[in-house]
């Protein structure tokens, strides 16, 4: 098993980490501040400290889910978070490649936009629909499987894809798409 860190978060991250740490904390301080104690409505009270607790409950979410290294076994990649790990099966891995701008554009259909990492399905011009798994974008790789595709973030993107391809020897190289707009990156170079 070959274990690759995390890109280390850029200043980007770091400020949106930052930022909406405050303000969940602020809010939910907030909430519970205003919540009726001791009066004679017990369900005003009960539902005030349930509101006042979900903006806590995203936070301990979001610091779970965050991404710390990816492991690569065999046809397996696993994603590792705090607590447990997302596996990724590379069965019928067609492409491979590193694009700094692969994220660039992407629309968050699901998932955590930048407290603590980037997580989710997401949705952008170069690759449709995918999974991402990511800390810093610009060190995005996407892994081009079999009906879905797969974005993350190692430190390394080079020593990443060259174990890949040790592992995945008819891995071909990424093919320019027959439109014009899906032939080049997101940053307006050519795909590799």
């Amino acid at each position: 098993m070959s274990q690759f860190r995390v890109a280390p978060w850029p200043t980007s991250l770091k400020v949106v980490s930052a930022l909406g740490t405050a303000v969940l904390v602020g809010v939910g301080y907030a909430a519970f501040e205003q919540v009726p104690h001791g009066t004679r409505a017990p369900f005003a009270e009960s539902f005030g400290i349930l509101v006042a607790l979900v903006f806590p409950a995203i936070l301990i979410g979001a610091a779970l889910s965050v991404v710390t290294r990816y492991d690569l076994d065999g046809h397996t990649l696993r994603v590792q978070r705090l607590l447990w790990a997302t596996t990724v099966p590379l069965t019928g891995l067609g492409q491979a490649f590193h694009d700094p701008c692969a994220m660039k554009g992407s629309l968050r259909l699901f998932g955590n936009g930048g407290l603590y990492s980037i997580t989710g399905l997401y949705q952008n011009k170069l690759l449709g629909r995918f999974r991402a798994f990511v800390t810093d974008p610009r060190r995005a790789v996407a892994l081009v499987l079999p009906g879905r595709t797969v974005v993350i973030s190692p430190a390394d993107p080079a020593a990443f894809l060259e174990r890949l391809r040790a592992e995945f020897p008819a891995l071909r190289e990424p093919t320019p798409a027959p439109s014009p707009e899906r032939s080049v990156s997101l940053c307006g170079r050519p795909r590799p």
